[in-house]
């Protein structure tokens, strides 16, 4: 018992800390021995791109989107925009159709993002494609910072960073916002490395030639169309000074049910990406892959709850000053999670509780996600959570 203790604990550790702890060591000697000059396009050499927005039922943001991907800094002549809205019941397309700038696409079928990504691919003849959600808003310069990564061949995609919105009167939602800045920094370590390890769909982008149509039962359609691009041996870059904006979700209900789908399509990923787990194609993306990815959707909830029963077990059976001293520390931290339920449900922000919350509520998601996949009840078709 005591060996699951010490593993699970080990376990949990380094997948939230000690990976991001190794990781930025090995970039450090990485920077003082195998230097790299990144190799960039100029404004005159810049790339043709086509940026692609999936929009559902969104009139209440799209004029809003429309206009902030008009303002995007690009030369007009090597840049289309296209505006996919299937299934969309509202105004949506008759908003988008306004805009001579913007190529409309639109079916009344609803048959879920990638459908309508696969759908205005088959229209894309530039040479890089950047996507990019409806409800998220890019700055001035986002495509000239994704685009100039290009020069070197080995790029496949760029990944832009995702920024949450959130002001002095958060919720637990502002969790959100505090996990980002954390992954963004892991991203920003895992691409000086050698890759991101997948891409979030808020804002990135790829080259047309190595566009993978994955199946229309994609999850993480995003991860899967990035992770297909670095199996086959490219590179994806992330860039920081290209980002995305969005408020949290609207509640921590919204943020649950947007979890969930999330660690649905995790363990459906794992599944798909078994080959990315075989350290002998490329063992960097391997270790990457399994610490940053891997143990989040797998093995480490179950790890967290596990440690809790052994730590109690042991306690019972042969006490010890660490163990209990181990054991208070993850009560009090459930307890402070437990605490920031009942107190978001009452409307009350007590900030000091939106780690310990919102970690929680994460690794619950993962396993209620699992449970759903594992089921077929996560559906690939639009699921969208509402936001602030």
């Amino acid at each position: 018992m005591h060996a699951f203790f010490i593993i699970s604990v080990l376990l949990v550790f380094y997948t939230y800390i000690g990976y991001g702890i190794l990781l930025y060591f090995i970039i450090l000697v990485k920077r003082v021995f195998a230097p790299g000059i990144p190799k960039v396009f100029s404004d005159q050499k810049l790339p043709t791109c086509t940026l692609i927005v999936a929009a559902f039922n969104e009139q209440d943001f799209i004029e809003e989107k429309i206009n902030n991907t008009l303002a995007l800094n690009y030369p007009p002549e090597k840049l289309q925009l296209i505006f996919v809205t299937d299934g969309s019941t509202d105004r949506t397309p008759e908003i988008v159709a306004r805009y001579t700038q913007i190529h409309l696409m639109h079916s009344s079928d609803r048959k879920g993002k990638i459908a309508a990504v696969h759908r205005a691919m088959e229209h894309v003849d530039t040479e890089l494609v950047v996507f990019t959600d409806a409800n998220t808003y890019l700055n001035v310069d986002a495509l000239f910072h994704l685009c100039k990564h290009y020069a070197d061949e080995r790029v496949g995609g760029v990944a832009g960073e995702k920024k949450i919105y959130t002001d002095k009167h958060a919720d637990a939602t502002a969790g959100e916002g505090i996990y980002w800045k954390y992954e963004s920094k892991l991203k920003q370590w895992d691409s000086e490395l050698h890759t991101v390890v997948g891409a979030a769909g808020e804002l990135y982008s790829i080259r047309r030639s190595l566009y993978y149509p994955v199946p229309k039962e994609s999850i993480l359609d995003d991860f899967m169309i990035s992770m297909r691009i670095a199996e086959k041996g490219y590179r994806i870059k992330y860039e920081p000074e290209a980002f995305a904006q969005e408020t949290s979700s609207a509640n921590i209900s919204e943020e649950l049910k947007r979890k969930i789908r999330i660690g649905a399509g995790g363990i459906q990923s794992v599944i798909w990406l078994k080959s990315l787990l075989n350290p002998f194609r490329d063992p960097i993306l391997t270790f990457q892959y399994i610490s940053h990815r891997v143990l989040r959707w797998t093995v480490t909830p179950l790890a967290l709850i596990l440690a809790y029963i052994a730590n109690i077990i042991i306690i019972s059976q042969h006490g010890g000053v660490m163990y209990n001293v181990l054991f208070l520390l993850q009560t009090l931290f459930y307890l402070m999670a437990l605490s920031g339920l009942w107190l978001e449900k009452r409307k009350i922000r007590l900030k000091i509780l939106f780690i310990p919350y919102y970690f929680c509520m994460m690794n619950y998601a993962v396993i209620a996600g699992a449970f759903r996949f594992f089921k077929g009840k996560q559906s690939a078709v639009w699921e969208k959570a509402i936001r602030k």
